[in-house]
């Protein structure tokens, strides 16, 4: 039997820290493990890259744009690219943005014709109301990102929820459910690497530890997060919350979180890309806090299960979906007064808390072998179809 080919393209990759990026890595670092299977990610030039994966990575031109997403974006027309690309012969290409990335498709998928598929990770249409004020050029944007999911010979989203959010940038198509998982191991951090964490930012088991990861985006309800912790502040609870990130709108975020009062108890630690290091983080952590209605799935919610702690969401989000109240996290309304309560409520009996990370680790958290797996047999499932 011939080697699988197949392209994974997104328009973001390591050095860049995002969740899509970190899911197209751990799809080409599963893929490329199976005998069968060569894996190709495409993505745009990063000149702070160094790419050395046990798979390629192909990178075509791009130009700058962290002003407006925080990264560069490709450009997808360069004939080199395109003529260097058609000669990996693919036999399924993987999108993983509905922008530079489909574009580049497009271009690329021709004599022969492979199957297409497109996973929707975003809510894009609450991304371009964030970004483009001008109401006729947003409209214009959501046509395009309309179009470029409607290419695609199939369409995955990372749940069901985002399924119907990929209704408001008028898809009427059917989707397929296909989870993420989570490149952690189960289970805690080593314990030394715990204490060493606890000893350099002097925290008492006695005081509850919070943390966030993500983007510092205004979007990600991180003022939420912050008017949460001054509320608790203010009624007298200690605590030390950490902010795990980067983005556009750090500056103003720590700005903010000074303005609250909190500099004795909020720690922003910047980017975080040693993965070893993040998750004795989690693992020091008794709530990560995520009040996110932007994020589609949130990896970093199997991420904190993974290491038995409970999250904080907002009740009907995406991120939410699949876990219950008091049971495997906990769940608020979308403002400041309704999650300083539920976080004041959680962490009054600290032996509850950990049963209900206890239930998270085994209810939510699922490992990228068997997600990738569930994806390498539906690529087999089309190419048959196809």
């Amino acid at each position: 039997m011939d080697r699988l080919s197949v392209g994974l393209f997104n328009d973001s990759f390591p050095p860049h820290i995002d969740g899509v990026a970190q899911v197209v890595k751990n799809y080409a670092e599963h893929l490329c493990k199976k005998e069968s299977c060569n894996v190709t990610v495409v993505t745009p030039e990063n000149r702070d890259a160094n790419d050395c994966y046990p798979f390629d990575v192909f990178r075509y031109p791009s130009i700058p744009a962290s002003s407006l997403i925080g990264y560069r974006v490709g450009v997808p027309f360069d004939p080199e690219s395109l003529l260097r690309l058609r000669k990996k012969k693919f036999d399924i290409m993987h999108i993983h943005a509905p922008f530079a990335s489909s574009v580049l498709v497009s271009a690329l998928n021709h004599h022969p014709r492979v199957p297409t598929v497109l996973t929707y990770h975003t809510r894009f249409d609450i991304d371009l109301q964030k970004r483009i004020t001008n109401a006729p050029m947003r409209k214009v944007a959501m046509e395009f990102v309309s179009r470029n999911v409607n290419a695609a010979d199939e369409i995955w989203v990372v749940t069901e929820r985002c399924g119907k959010a990929l209704r408001d940038v008028g898809y009427e198509g059917p989707y397929r459910v296909m989870e993420n998982g989570t490149d952690f191991p189960k289970g805690l951090a080593p314990k030394e690497k715990i204490d060493d964490l606890r000893e350099q930012y002097n925290l008492r088991e006695d005081v509850p530890v919070f943390m966030f990861v993500g983007r510092l985006m205004w979007y990600k309800n991180l003022k939420i997060i912050l008017d949460s912790l001054k509320i608790l502040h203010d009624n007298g609870q200690e605590f030390r919350a950490f902010i795990i990130g980067e983005g556009y709108d750090a500056p103003a975020i720590e700005e903010y979180s000074r303005a609250c009062n909190l500099q004795d108890n909020v720690i922003f630690t910047g980017p975080i890309r040693d993965r070893e290091y993040l998750r004795v983080f989690f693992s020091v952590c008794d709530l990560f806090l995520f009040p996110s209605t932007y994020d589609t799935c949130g990896i970093v919610v199997k991420e904190a299960a993974a290491c038995n702690c409970p999250s904080l969401l907002v009740e009907g989000s995406c991120a939410a979906e699949g876990v219950l109240h008091n049971v495997s996290g906990f769940l608020a309304q979308e403002n400041a007064v309704s999650c300083a309560a539920v976080i004041a409520d959680a962490i009054r009996d600290r032996a509850q808390l950990k049963e209900v990370g206890k239930r998270a680790g085994e209810q939510l958290y699922l490992s990228w072998d068997e997600a990738v797996d569930r994806a390498y047999i539906r690529y087999q499932e089309i190419l048959q179809k196809y």
